[in-house]
């Protein structure tokens, strides 16, 4: 909503502030603040150190930051080609068509991801698909879980595509495969790296589904968070907590920079 007065736009921005800091900034603010600490002084971490990143960046823990910067890639781009498919294929079925896969595509999102998490897990339990014990379990929910995402993102953006131009296209002699590649998905370019980041961010913090599946040779980080402050580690889980904040917003930044460079060509 537009606020054109000025007292409107202080008490929307009041508003923000009373919300965001409390709910969000604070909360984040304490994450970071027990990463450098070594215990509790009332209601807030002391005793400065930087130790707690030693062991966050080394070991098991860069082994688990490892792991899932692999899981969140494979699942991203897997999850955007087939969203992108779906998303190009429900755009031809017309509306009753779309409707299905819509609700298809949804049904992971609509139910909690441990009951996803479940379903991969009896599913893919005994032949002829074994997976259990595996790192492609993992990386199979994870896709399951982010491909929703990708193919409503894409949808919205076809939905807002100028037919205009795959017509000059075809018009001019271009067949359908040269006009999807050199026409429709350089257009779709912008919301494709953007899904790639959404898809790429609830990858690399899903913990649900991941608890149920992973095996001991692949424990993503969100993994090793949990384990470490169930133990009593809270400021040395902090630390691996923070590395996985930093990691995650220096990928998205890189690919906001893409999406941006895309917007302009």
């Amino acid at each position: 909503m537009l606020v054109h007065s000025r007292g409107g736009r202080w008490a929307a921005w009041t508003l923000f502030g009373i919300l965001f800091v409390p709910l969000f900034a604070l909360p984040l603010l304490v994450v970071v603040a027990a990463s450098f600490a070594t215990h509790w002084s009332g209601a807030l971490p002391s005793g400065p150190t930087t130790e707690n990143y030693a062991s966050a960046v080394q070991g098991d823990s860069l082994q688990a930051l490892t792991t899932s910067l692999v899981t969140a890639v494979a699942a991203s781009l897997i999850a955007l080609t087939a969203g992108t498919w779906a998303a190009l294929a429900a755009a031809a079925l017309g509306r009753r068509g779309k409707r299905v896969l819509d609700a298809l595509f949804m049904l992971p999102v609509a139910v909690p991801s441990v009951v996803v998490g479940l379903a991969v897990l009896v599913a893919f339990s005994r032949p002829p698909v074994l997976l259990n014990g595996t790192s492609a379990i993992v990386i199979l929910a994870h896709t399951i879980l982010v491909t929703a995402f990708a193919y409503q993102s894409v949808s919205a953006a076809i939905v807002r595509l100028d037919p205009a131009y795959e017509q000059a296209a075809a018009s001019l002699g271009a067949r359908p495969a040269y006009v999807l590649w050199r026409v429709r998905l350089p257009l779709l370019l912008p919301s494709l790296t953007a899904a790639a980041g959404l898809c790429f961010a609830l990858s690399m913090g899903e913990l649900s589904a991941t608890m149920m599946l992973y095996p001991p040779d692949w424990m993503p980080l969100p993994v090793r968070i949990f384990t470490a402050t169930d133990r009593g580690s809270l400021f040395g889980g902090s630390a691996v907590a923070v590395v996985l904040m930093a990691t995650t917003l220096l990928v998205l930044l890189a690919v906001s920079r893409v999406r941006t460079r895309a917007s302009y060509r």
